[in-house]
């Protein structure tokens, strides 16, 4: 009896090693749609859908594409956005409302798995902190009124700058002045409701802040030395590692080691301005592939090795209609016309066999007509918006072409690049030969959302697109 009491024990402890090893983490992204040139929804599905993607992250609820989204198979996190806080917060009807109207109207064919209240709320300039946590609570309470309160989880996504201190990563620690009002209320709550917390991290904040001091190998999961951890010894291999942990420190510092978390948001630009150190396609395409690739292989962090890492990429997108610096418009894994910025995994078996799933080209028509040839690391075209009407296009063709001062004259009758004699083909030389003389500058490639950017020179036949010098 006891030789088999040991060998059940042994075999029990066998298969939970088995259960805690072989597991891995996912992959979802965030689907933003702050533009005015992006798919329809539907078509959006089919491209999610196409890539091995079946978790997304929205920033509203937007009917349409929660519409677009039932009976897809993909999971769905939707959002209540920072300006229903106060609301959401001082009345509890409106939050029955607002799940009624929002959540239960398209659950559970749309398959809602969480809702983000708020988003970075500390960072927000209309102060909405002291809402945060009532309007979690009001909205929880409207959940459980539906029957809803276990299938769908609260939370609400942290920007990494919530942290006073997060190097080394084991003196992570959340800022004094939020800890009490809002950190630990929040967590309080998180664990009460079988939650987690959501984060936003961005290494490339980091790097190109400090790049005479963070190796760029450390920052992208390329072979580097490591940095140890001078607190606990630990050896970090990735910033991104780093910076997980060091939130881990910080709910640890307030007695909160039994709180699970996702990472909401991370990424890297595929571009940016002069002084976004870092910002390139090659970089974006080291980033985000070393990252699933780590994720989709089961590997936690050095201070939660078991803890599978769940993680959604930021964007699918680039969002042309986006405020801020260059790179704010170019985090997307896809243009806007559904090719791909760059090519990296998506789903395990990308991950094993080194290979990517093409975009249906016959869902996904190109930029221009013709021919797309690969270009230099760092040079970009400006090419039409085949989304925009025939007078935006052509207003901004007569102004590229008069008061913009582009060279214009290889797509006049008989010259080189007359044909193909379209609307669209003659803008897109005339949009992209002004943003070239402008020397690419901010702004030299919008001409009222009738053009955009891309990474890959366009060609017309025998009529290829100048660069810049």
């Amino acid at each position: 009896m006891a030789s088999q009491a040991f060998y059940l024990l042994v075999s029990i402890i066998v298969l939970l090693s088995a259960i805690v090893v072989s597991g891995s983490g996912s992959v979802g992204i965030n689907y933003g749609r702050v533009a005015n040139n992006l798919p329809s929804p539907e078509k959006v599905v089919e491209l999610l859908k196409s890539q091995g993607i079946n978790k997304v992250k929205l920033y509203d609820t937007g009917a349409t594409v929660l519409t677009a989204l039932a009976d897809s198979g993909i999971t769905v996190v939707v959002a209540l956005p920072n300006e229903l806080l106060s609301s959401t917060a001082a009345d509890q009807s409106f939050a029955d409302n607002w799940v009624e109207a929002n959540i239960t109207k398209f659950y559970p064919k749309t398959k809602i798995e969480a809702i983000a209240v708020g988003n970075e709320v500390f960072v927000d300039p209309a102060n909405t902190t002291k809402y945060l946590v009532p309007a979690m609570k009001n909205i929880h309470a409207s959940l459980v009124k539906s029957k809803l309160d276990s299938a769908i989880k609260i939370s609400s996504p942290i920007a990494f700058s919530a942290l006073k201190t997060s190097y080394p990563s084991s003196a992570g620690s959340f800022k004094p002045e939020l800890i009490e009002p809002v950190i630990k209320p929040m967590l309080d709550f998180l664990k009460q409701t079988g939650s987690y917390l959501m984060v936003n991290a961005y290494p490339f904040f980091a790097y190109t802040a400090n790049s005479d001091q963070i190796s760029l190998d450390y920052a992208l999961f390329k072979e580097n030395p490591g940095v140890v951890d001078s607190g606990n010894g630990l050896k970090y291999s990735s910033l991104f590692e780093a910076q997980i942990d060091a939130v881990f420190a910080a709910m640890s510092a307030i007695q909160y080691d039994d709180v699970k978390m996702i990472v909401t948001e991370t990424g890297w630009p595929s571009m940016g301005d002069q002084d976004e150190k870092g910002a390139s396609e090659s970089n974006a395409a080291s980033y985000n592939g070393n990252l699933v690739r780590k994720v989709l292989t089961g590997n936690g962090t050095p201070l939660r090795p078991q803890d599978p890492l769940n993680v959604y990429l930021f964007a699918l997108f680039n969002e042309n209609q986006k405020p801020g610096p260059t790179s704010e418009r170019n985090y997307g894994l896809f243009y806007p016309n559904e090719q791909k910025v760059y090519t990296i995994p998506l789903t395990k078996e990308e991950v094993k066999t080194g290979e990517s799933t093409p975009v249906n080209t016959n869902t996904s028509p190109a930029p221009v007509a013709g021919e797309v040839s690969k270009a230099k690391v760092g040079q970009t075209w400006c090419v039409a918006n085949e989304k925009a009407d025939e007078k935006k296009l052509q207003a901004a063709l007569d102004y590229a072409c008069g008061e913009g001062e582009a060279d214009c004259s290889p797509i006049q009758p008989g010259a080189t690049c007359y044909n193909p004699n379209t609307l669209e083909a003659h803008a897109s030389y005339a949009f992209n030969s002004y943003y070239q003389k402008n020397t690419r500058a901010t702004g030299t490639c919008e001409f009222d959302g009738a053009a955009y950017v891309v990474t890959q020179r366009p060609t017309y036949g025998n009529c290829e697109f100048p660069t810049g010098h």
